[in-house]
């Protein structure tokens, strides 16, 4: 009888065992192939996407690079299955100067692009691009104010913009930037509060084609983080209910 229980034991564990591996492998599978779930820890691209989101991101949209594999593992270089990005689509991308931090922000320039700002305003290809005031937006944390603006870019797609009241800020008046072949101009919603292509220290300058991760589609998670881990009887009132679900443009 007691080596009757010991195989029967084994068998138990051994089935345990292929579970557990057999899950690791279609996670695996599914965050290199298909989604990968990332989380927002910044302001940057307010109010499109809050701190405290948690969203899906489409790996497949792009094709795929060594960045799309777990560790970012060089086993080849481009991009395999490459479909060309769209203006305006929401992007992770790995930050040019260290590929060990994803970076979440929106593609305004294409390659052959001149991206500049002008008090304030975009151009692109030295034409500015629409923008229609739709009110005020103060932010919940630092209790700031800015202007909120729905951009309509070239190729139609409109968006919500913030930036702070003047003209004076260190990225509203930049130089005309040429995007390369094979390269991307990012930029955040929040204007004013965001490193990216503008912002020769930001480590993003022009990002390669290789560099995308995917493309942003929709959150399923959203929390304003004012409780506390061990505070869980506060968990459910923190939820932003009406972000989840909702699809990212």
């Amino acid at each position: 009888m007691a080596s009757r229980t010991s195989s029967r034991g084994s068998s138990g564990l051994a089935e345990t065992v292929k579970t557990i591996v057999y899950a690791i492998v279609i996670a695996l599978v599914i965050r290199t192939f298909f989604y990968e779930p990332f989380s927002i820890p910044s302001g940057s691209m307010v109010p499109t996407l809050l701190v405290g989101d948690y969203l899906f991101v489409s790996k497949f949209s792009y094709g795929y690079s060594r960045y799309s594999l777990p560790f970012g593992l060089p086993l080849f270089r481009g991009r395999v299955f490459f479909s060309q990005p769209h203006r305006g689509d929401v992007v992770v991308f790995k930050l040019p100067k260290d590929p060990s931090i994803d970076f979440i922000k929106r593609i305004i320039g294409l390659p052959g692009d001149h991206i500049q700002m002008k008090e304030g305003i975009l151009y692109i290809n030295d034409q500015p691009v629409k923008r229609e005031r739709i009110g005020v937006y103060q932010d919940p944390n630092s209790g700031t104010t800015y202007t909120e603006y729905i951009e309509t870019l070239p190729n139609g797609y409109r968006h919500p913009i913030l930036q702070l009241p003047g003209t004076e800020y260190p990225l509203d008046n930049t130089p005309v930037f040429t995007v390369p072949p094979g390269h991307y101009f990012m930029m955040g919603d929040n204007r004013d509060n965001s490193s990216d292509s503008r912002d020769p220290q930001s480590g993003v300058g022009y990002v390669p084609a290789e560099n995308l991760v995917g493309h942003a589609v929709f959150l399923f998670f959203s929390t304003n983080g004012y409780a506390h881990w061990w505070e869980f009887w506060d968990w459910p009132f923190t939820v932003r209910y009406g972000r989840l679900f909702t699809s990212i443009h």
